[in-house]
């Protein structure tokens, strides 16, 4: 495989058939109006930032252009990723399987309704940083009990990945799976009643609710 590096916006996206505006929101508007007069209808948009609708981008472009919404996240780095995405009505089946097929490499991949896409960035781009203070929580409380720093990281960590993997293997609902670690009268559901005593779910959804908001305002 050959990977050819350029330094010139210009330059990258004449030679290129999909481009990836991999960008901070702020920046979009200043790269667009770099590159858009070497994207033709031939070339396909890739954008990975939240709050810009189909309909802004295109409009970005002062032209009609092949659009595709995407919203990844993190794990991608360990090819562990989520990637939502929506097209616009000009996207071939072929074209959406071969950016399909991209995102792909990094983890998996679903198709929203582009009114979707706010809840995406709360659902799984923005996730991670909660997922990451609850391991954190966890290995704080376990250094707290006697269990070294790194150990307890570990066994966070783990812990969180296999509860994940038994969402995603055995098709069982989140509580009938939480319902089966609770014994009657045992530790676990000593730990839950104070969970739901301090609004740990109303917690985690109140904050994905203004994440969501955010995302609405990114590009006001």
């Amino acid at each position: 495989m050959c990977v050819n590096v350029s330094e010139n916006n210009i330059e990258l996206s004449q030679s290129c058939d999909i481009i990836f505006l991999g960008v901070k929101p702020n920046m979009y508007s200043k790269v667009i109006d770099e590159i858009k007069e070497c994207v033709d209808k031939n070339k396909i948009i890739v954008s990975i930032t939240p709050g810009y609708s189909l309909e802004e981008l295109r409009a970005m472009f002062s032209k009609d252009v092949k659009i595709v919404r995407t919203m990844p996240n993190t794990p991608a780095a360990v090819g562990e990723g989520v990637t939502a995405y929506c097209i616009g009505n000009d996207i071939t089946s072929e074209e959406e399987n071969e950016i399909k097929k991209i995102l792909e490499c990094f983890g998996l991949v679903e198709r929203v309704e582009e009114k979707e896409m706010d809840a995406v960035v709360a659902t799984t781009g923005s996730s991670p940083a909660y997922v990451y203070m609850f391991i954190e929580a966890m290995a704080d409380a376990a250094v707290l009990g006697g269990i070294p720093r790194e150990k307890a990281y570990r066994l966070a960590a783990q812990t969180v990945l296999g509860s994940a993997k038994m969402v995603l293997e055995t098709g069982m609902h989140p509580g009938a799976l939480k319902d089966m670690v609770c014994s009657p009268g045992g530790t676990t559901i000593e730990a839950v009643a104070t969970l739901e005593e301090n609004g740990f779910r109303s917690s985690v959804i109140k904050a994905m609710r203004v994440c969501m908001e955010k995302s609405k305002k990114m590009n006001s």
